[in-house]
């Protein structure tokens, strides 16, 4: 993976976002295809393992112990009950298996060597290993790493100055250090945002820039709308329009012409036509399974025959290198 440019300003981010909106998916269309087989979209399972009771303020989240939601707290998942999960999803086409916990930050105890055995049993499946699980140090992230993680996701949200205005119990700072360890342990880094919070398309820009100038780009780039919960303090906000899903996409994939950028989040709200104008943006991943966490989510059917329509493939494990970038 190439290092991303660091001189690249946010002006000439928000020059590409706000290409009129055609022009920008041609673009994004043809960076896609010099690099990606479009046919083919990473399939991507995401398990709660341990959900809710989490003491952060995420005003998205229904895991926020301090909300009053429909999510009831559970205890971390025996191992076996999570490696069935993982053989059923890769049963159903998954290639990639993530588990979340509903932490702050990461501890050293019984729970995370739990954890561990978790990633060790779904890397016996032959699948790849995907963790979310708040915040780590530089000596979990190596440990994580010899159990055989393949990635990690840990997201920014969104631009640092809108960041605030969402979340003040762990700071952006916090998120950028974490992805520095997941990083220097060896383990890809998954990272993105939410479209819909409120935020401004200047938000939007500066989360893309920030994303694109890191040291090295994120191989996963997860773009979420916004799934409203009931309790939460962005209940009431309004769906996202699915235009600007698609210029956030078609953005990231110019970008960060080598990622997989993931249409993750609030697809069960999307018609079709909104998914498919999402592929020709550039996604080419996305969450399978009736849940995301905690949230609703496409039905394994539906999106089979989603794939079935549009003429795409899940892209398979074991495709090498010149294989994936088909340019």
């Amino acid at each position: 993976m190439p290092v991303t440019n660091p001189s690249l300003s946010l002006a000439e981010v928000a020059e590409i976002y706000r290409t009129p909106v055609l022009d920008l998916i041609f673009r994004a269309a043809a960076v896609h295809r010099k690099h990606h087989d479009p046919s083919h979209v990473q399939v991507c399972v995401l398990l709660s393992v341990k959900t809710g009771g989490c003491p952060e303020d995420c005003g998205y989240c229904p895991q926020a112990a301090r909300y009053h939601t429909a999510v009831e707290a559970q205890p971390l998942m025996a191992v076996g009950d999570v490696l069935t999960a993982a053989r059923r999803a890769k049963d159903d086409g998954a290639t990639r298996f993530c588990i979340g916990a509903a932490w702050r930050e990461v501890r050293d105890n019984a729970q995370f060597d739990q954890v561990l055995e978790m990633v060790r049993g779904i890397k016996t499946l032959e699948m790849e290993a995907c963790c979310t699980l708040g915040m780590l140090s530089e000596d979990q992230a190596k440990r994580l790493k010899e159990a055989g993680l393949d990635a990690y996701n840990h997201n920014l949200d969104s631009s640092q100055e809108f960041y605030d205005r969402i979340i003040s119990t762990r700071t952006y700072e916090d998120r950028l250090q974490t992805l520095g360890h997941v990083r220097d342990a060896g383990i890809s880094v998954c990272c993105g945002g939410i479209v819909g919070m409120g935020e401004t398309e200047d938000d939007r820009i500066g989360l893309l820039h920030t994303l694109a100038t890191l040291p090295e780009p994120p191989e996963s780039v997860p773009v979420n709308a916004l799934v409203a919960v009931e309790g939460t303090p962005l209940a009431d906000r309004p769906r996202v329009d699915i235009w600007e899903m698609v210029r956030t996409i078609a953005t990231a994939r110019i970008l960060m012409p080598e990622s997989m950028v993931r249409l993750s989040a609030g697809r069960v709200d999307m018609s079709e036509t909104d998914q498919a104008l999402c592929f020709l943006a550039g996604a080419n991943s996305i969450f399978a399974g009736d849940k995301l966490l905690t949230t609703p989510n496409p039905k394994v059917d539906r999106d089979r025959i989603l794939f079935e329509r549009l003429g795409l493939t899940p892209r398979p494990l074991e495709m090498t290198a010149d294989q994936v970038h088909a340019g």
